[in-house]
């Protein structure tokens, strides 16, 4: 068998489909936004079609986690799980559910999450109780970059190894803290992995989530210590700021493969959770975060290894979260737990030819403003507060040309198809929560 590749699955959190120079983004006052990331898509290979499994935090890191629709799990069904919930024994990732890290580390790999968890709070949940032997980072779905606070007002700075998570204060920019702790885990791993003892790195970070904060902005923290959502505060040009910190770091990272001989053979996948937030730029696409517009579900994909694809290709294959996290068992070699099967869909043989193209229809649903939406080749159905519509994406990416009246068969057939597909699926519990941060009282629509 063949040196099976190093593994790092890096996400952004509210990253907009255009916030990259290599999506179109534009560029910022002091500069590039993300060189890193942007020299990264064209030595490697970046998808267009790329979704993920929710518009909201929580649900698509459990997808991501499982490899499966996410709706399958309780947890799952808050939009998202939110602060409130901890002591909560069912509001979480069920330890007992293989995951990506549990399955590959059972393999042999050596498995870290660096960075955002929210999957569930100790001790019923835990990024050690699902598979990772070591973690730093936030249990919540956001804090303060200095104060590492949660909404709540707790501190949420975590660390965890040998079997036990516990809470941990050290100072300094969670971003910068974020990729510190990514670089010192590879440069641990790096002897075993030129050994044959490869890694899995989880590198989840918070940027670009609110509060709006760079790394020169710690005196902005007490202000906003009572509501770190930072309705009142942010713009542009400090988001891109934000983004720009991450890229460094993710630059940091790459140095240290390519010093520890590790870049060739290590599978290194870039997205963001869902779509982007207010300050976005999600061109050409409407909507965002909690939409299942395009704006809302729709993000950046870049693959890069080296050893396998060659550089400078694009793909518009449409997959989703949990097919990556299919794609990576099967680069490690690494089978799924057969009372578990997958949803996801290996995306192996198009990182090996960008050019290959297989039907995959997406599915997806929300209980916020009772939202679905069928993407299957061309054609996407999506229903929003009972009302249907039908779009070409191929024609009309920005979905404003509703074509259901003209195409009505087509819109009964994917929308037939959408309610077998949710017939499968456990249905929406009626406890779920939707957490909305902001509202037309705090900005306009878009």
């Amino acid at each position: 068998m063949a040196q099976r590749p190093n593994i790092i699955f890096i996400v952004a959190d509210d990253l907009g489909f255009a916030d990259l120079g290599c999506y179109g983004g534009r560029a910022a006052q002091f500069g590039e936004v993300s060189p890193v990331l942007d020299q990264l898509a064209a030595n490697g290979l970046k998808f267009t079609q790329g979704y993920a499994n929710s518009p909201v935090c929580s649900p698509t890191r459990f997808a991501l986690m499982t490899a499966r629709y996410q709706y399958r799990l309780r947890g799952a069904a808050e939009e998202p799980i939110n602060s409130k919930s901890r002591g909560s024994t069912t509001l979480g990732l069920p330890p007992e559910h293989p995951t990506l890290p549990s399955l590959l580390r059972e393999s042999g790999y050596r498995t870290a999450l660096i960075g955002k968890w929210h999957l569930g709070y100790p001790p019923a949940f835990g990024p050690l109780r699902s598979g990772y032997e070591e973690f730093f980072g936030p249990m919540s779905g956001g804090v303060d970059y200095f104060t590492h606070c949660a909404f709540t007002g707790a501190h949420d700075l975590w660390r965890g190894h040998e079997g036990i998570e516990q809470e941990h204060a050290e100072p300094g920019y969670l971003t910068d803290l974020i990729s510190a702790h990514a670089l010192d885990y590879v440069q641990r791993m790096a002897a075993g992995a030129r050994s044959g003892t490869p890694f899995f790195l989880s590198l989840h970070y918070t940027a670009p989530h609110w509060p709006w904060e760079t790394r020169d902005d710690a005196a902005l923290a007490p202000g906003i210590s009572d509501s770190i959502t930072h309705l009142q505060g942010g713009n542009i040009h400090t988001y891109q700021r934000m983004i720009h910190h991450m890229d460094e770091g993710i630059g940091k990272l790459l140095e240290a493969l390519r010093a520890h001989g590790l870049i060739d053979n290590t599978l290194l996948v870039f997205t963001s959770d869902n779509g982007g937030e207010r300050f976005s730029d999600n061109w050409p696409l409407v909507g965002g975060k909690m939409d299942l517009t395009e704006g809302g579900i729709r993000v950046p994909w870049i693959a890069h290894w080296p050893a396998v694809i060659a550089p400078g290709r694009c793909s518009e294959q449409p997959c989703m979260t949990m097919d990556w996290s299919a794609t990576l068992l099967e680069a490690a070699g690494v089978a799924a737990d057969p009372a578990y099967p997958l949803d996801g869909v290996s995306l192996l043989p198009v990182l090996r030819e960008p050019a290959r193209r297989f039907e995959r229809p997406l599915y997806w649903r929300m209980k916020h403003r009772h939202q679905r939406a069928l993407r299957d080749g061309d054609w996407k159905y999506l229903r929003v507060d009972d009302n249907d519509y039908l779009f070409n994406l191929r024609c009309d990416e920005r979905e404003r040309a509703n074509l259901a009246m003209r195409h009505p068969q087509r819109l009964l057939a994917m929308r037939e198809a959408w309610q077998a597909w949710e017939a499968t699926m456990p249905p929406i519990p009626p406890d779920a929560s939707v957490s909305l941060v902001n509202s037309v009282k705090d900005m306009p629509q878009r």
